[in-house]
């Protein structure tokens, strides 16, 4: 479990995780970050809005200093969802300029709050976009973070991903930490 893993501030990881545990790593990295005092701004190309929130919920996790990038609940549903206060519709997990738009206004009107960003997931970014497109779009988003000072999480299935874009994007992070292999 990640729990036992102490992560920096202002630092950026690539989490490895079965693909069984990584829901549950999710879970805990919410609770540790927000434990930590930080706002979460959580990529989802994985699970809905309205489904992140029941599991946030019912596992006893505030919504309060989350804020959740969607890219799934417009593209599923063929059609706009309600505005929600703490959640940004985008088109479609292969809407990379929409995204990156979300990411940046999201990430500039908030510079005065201690942020993290968690990216969940890589792999089911690559269902909808190529390895490639994916490796320039974390470059982007690393870069970001790095050049605001904020600290970022991104969750993986090591065994989907093709070891070039491995390579990849162990180079864009501080830290590469295997979860299974730390148990």
């Amino acid at each position: 479990m990640i729990s036992r893993i102490e992560l920096k501030d202002n630092a950026l990881y690539l989490i490895m995780a079965s693909a069984a545990q990584l829901r549950e790593e999710n879970i805990e990295l919410i609770r540790m970050l927000q434990a930590r005092d930080y706002y979460i701004l959580v990529v989802s190309a994985n699970q809905p809005y309205e489904i992140l929130k029941q599991n946030y919920e019912r596992k006893g996790i505030p919504m309060e200093k989350i804020f959740v990038v969607d890219t799934v609940t417009k593209y599923a549903m063929g059609h706009d969802h309600e505005p929600v206060p703490n959640c940004r519709f985008v088109s479609n997990p292969s809407d990379l300029t929409d995204l990156g738009i979300a990411i940046t206004d999201l990430l500039s009107s908030n510079k005065e709050k201690k942020i993290s960003l968690l990216f969940d997931s890589i792999n089911a970014m690559l269902i909808y976009i190529s390895s490639q497109n994916t490796t320039r779009f974390i470059h982007f988003v690393t870069n970001k973070l790095r050049l605001m000072n904020f600290s970022g999480i991104f969750l993986a299935v090591e065994k989907g991903l093709d070891p070039d874009l491995l390579i990849q994007l162990t180079t864009f992070v501080d830290q590469v930490i295997d979860v299974d292999a730390e148990g």
